[in-house]
């Protein structure tokens, strides 16, 4: 009782002049990201806009850590309470991270409908886990059409357009190909196996790699590859990049991180990827990787974390890094913007990514890639049909999660 009257006989005095008033440090939240270049410029600018209009109150401070560590850093440290209040990562280590425990605080009890409404629906899907959101999403990534435009003056928009198109473009003997890409990687030929109605995981999150439409969307690649002899054997990205570089590739099926690699003596244009005859006129549909912000479950300012996410993902902060930052946004509200209308980039990724689907955020996915990349292999290797290289595939990641729900 003592103390308490003390305390009010100091306020008391503060109010009238005769003590000096208190000051009260401000919260100080730390960030991690991996950003680098404009990328981080765009980003800092951001968190200092924040900072001044919060001063006294917030202060966010930014780490950048190296992409190639930062996954084990995460793991190694948040769980312990040793990392930061927040961190930037793509969606397809947050079932890992949740399962693991302590490492991503749940968000449901700060999320509302508008807040949620605010996000390309499918951006928020892939922040969702087990039914539980568990970060706000900042931007997306996909594959789109990429093409020379001295060779392609207007984009196929269908694969049958796209196959005459590409046989015209394409001398072997010349190192000429009307179509180039990565197709013997698994997340590039996600686009064709999720159009022919495929996938990885079933609606239980049973492993589907031999499923009838999967087996069909690699027969339909190795027909290109054979058949139709538009593609190039062993499609590295050292071979695509250099192939549209010096013209000999009309068409690229890549990300906006190609876009780097492009010669600035190459014009090129940007499209969707095209329909597919072969399976009624479904679209293509390449998987998203979606970057949120996530709350660290340790965190002790957890409601001043979430409220900076909150800001973060705003169509104001989306803006800078839209234009400056080179990124796309998950804030649908941001591609009204006449500056990001007019951004053929943006507008692709934007078109695109309308009809993408959310690479698979589950612990499991993990046991895909290996299994996957085998099959594909010796796909394009001519060493096993698509039926028998999927259904090894099949066999091996499903003892490989059956080990890992085990445990």
């Amino acid at each position: 009782m003592t103390h308490l009257r003390t305390l009010l006989a100091a306020l008391c005095l503060c109010a009238v002049g005769l003590l000096p008033v208190p000051s009260f440090a401000a919260t100080e939240l730390v960030l991690w990201h991996a950003y680098r270049a404009e990328e981080k410029a765009a980003l800092e600018k951001v968190v200092a806009e924040y900072n001044k209009a919060n001063e006294g109150k917030v202060k966010v401070t930014t780490l950048a850590v190296p992409y190639d560590a930062y996954a084990d850093k995460i793991s190694a440290t948040v769980p312990r309470g040793k990392g930061p209040d927040l961190f930037i990562f793509a969606q397809d280590r947050l079932g890992g991270w949740i399962e693991a425990g302590n490492t991503v605080e749940p968000i449901d009890f700060f999320l509302d409908d508008a807040t949620k409404k605010r996000f390309i629906p499918t951006t928020m899907e892939a922040m969702t886990y087990r039914g539980t959101a568990y970060g706000l999403p900042l931007n997306y990534k996909v594959i789109t059409l990429i093409y020379n435009k001295k060779l392609v003056p207007t984009p196929p928009k269908t694969s049958g357009e796209m196959v005459t198109m590409a046989k015209k473009l394409t001398d072997a003997k010349a190192g000429r190909f009307g179509l180039a890409y990565a197709y013997n990687d698994f997340y590039y030929h996600a686009a064709v196996m999720n159009g022919f109605g495929g996938g990885v995981f079933d609606a239980k999150n049973a492993p589907t790699m031999n499923s009838p439409a999967n087996v069909k969307s690699v027969e339909q690649v190795l027909k290109w590859k054979n058949k139709d002899g538009i593609l190039p054997a062993e499609p590295s990205s050292a071979l695509i990049t250099s192939l549209f570089n010096e013209g000999k590739a009309a068409m690229v099926f890549s990300g906006p991180w190609f876009l780097g690699e492009v010669d600035k003596s190459v014009e090129y244009g940007l499209a969707r990827l095209p329909t597919l005859d072969e399976n009624k006129g479904t679209p293509m549909k390449p998987w998203m990787t979606v970057e949120g912000v996530y709350v660290a479950a340790p965190s002790k300012n957890k409601e001043a974390a979430y409220d900076f996410a909150k800001f973060l993902t705003d169509a104001g902060p989306a803006k800078t890094l839209a234009l400056e930052g080179r990124q796309s946004p998950a804030n649908q509200s941001v591609y009204q913007d006449a500056k990001v209308a007019a951004d053929p980039l943006l507008k692709a990724m934007k078109d695109q990514v309308d009809v993408a689907v959310p690479m698979p955020n589950l612990p499991e996915m993990s046991m895909v890639w290996t299994p996957a990349t085998s099959a594909m292999n010796t796909v394009f290797k001519n060493t096993a049909t698509p039926k028998a290289a999927l259904d090894g595939a099949q066999k091996s990641v499903a003892k490989d999660v059956a080990g890992l729900r085990k445990k």
